[in-house]
């Protein structure tokens, strides 16, 4: 391998994922964006420390600024740090296709109550997400339009959990829906979107993809 071709590996983003994201009826409502690691693999962005998943959402934001055809087919949504809620760290400008996924380990203090509050007046949309019930995501509620939930927090908590999801009329996205079994019960529950591997894996696509 020539050192150019080296250095250009070396200094090419990494690749980013999308899993689909669907409405009842079946039509196709937006997609998750993902960080990937460079040889397209999954990584565990969520057992990161926080200033490397401040960098790995910066790279699927900069993928989405740039304007790759297959990261603009509708609705995108990417999960944002407590540094890009807090505007320590620049954003994309406001729009109907971006939704910016409020990661679980955000805590709901005095600044990003703040910062959702500033980036509902902006126009952005907003998702809290892996509602568990944890004081601090129902803290955020009040400034949801989605709030996500994994399917596996239903055995836990029963229908009370989406109960209290619903309390400021946010749209319910099902995630981790894994089997048919599982689309049929997040549809009896009420769901109003689904994502999962049941309807839709992840797919990673190389930069040199888009």
């Amino acid at each position: 391998m020539s050192s150019s071709t080296s250095r250009h590996r070396l200094s090419a983003p990494p690749p980013v994922a999308r899993q689909p994201i669907w409405t009842r009826d079946g039509e196709l409502f937006a997609h998750e964006l993902l960080y990937r690691a460079h040889d397209g693999s999954a990584v565990g962005v969520d057992l990161w420390h926080e200033d490397r998943q401040d960098r790995a959402t910066a790279s699927v934001l900069r993928a989405l600024a740039d304007g790759a055809p297959y990261l603009r087919e509708g609705r995108a949504f990417v999960n944002v740090t407590r540094a890009f809620v807090v505007h320590d760290l620049p954003l994309p400008e406001p729009g109907d296709d971006l939704v910016l996924e409020v990661v679980e380990s955000v805590p709901a203090d005095a600044g990003v109550l703040s910062g959702l509050h500033a980036l509902r007046a902006q126009g952005y949309q907003l998702a809290v997400d892996d509602f568990a019930a944890e004081a601090h995501q129902v803290a955020m509620l009040p400034y949801a339009d989605f709030v996500k939930i994994d399917c596996r927090e239903l055995v836990r908590h029963g229908s009370a959990l989406i109960d209290m999801a619903r309390q400021h009329d946010a749209l319910l996205v099902a995630e981790r829906v894994s089997d048919a079994r599982l689309v049929e019960t997040c549809l009896d529950l009420g769901f109003d979107l689904l994502q999962g591997d049941a309807l839709g894996p992840a797919t990673t696509l190389q930069p040199t993809d888009r």
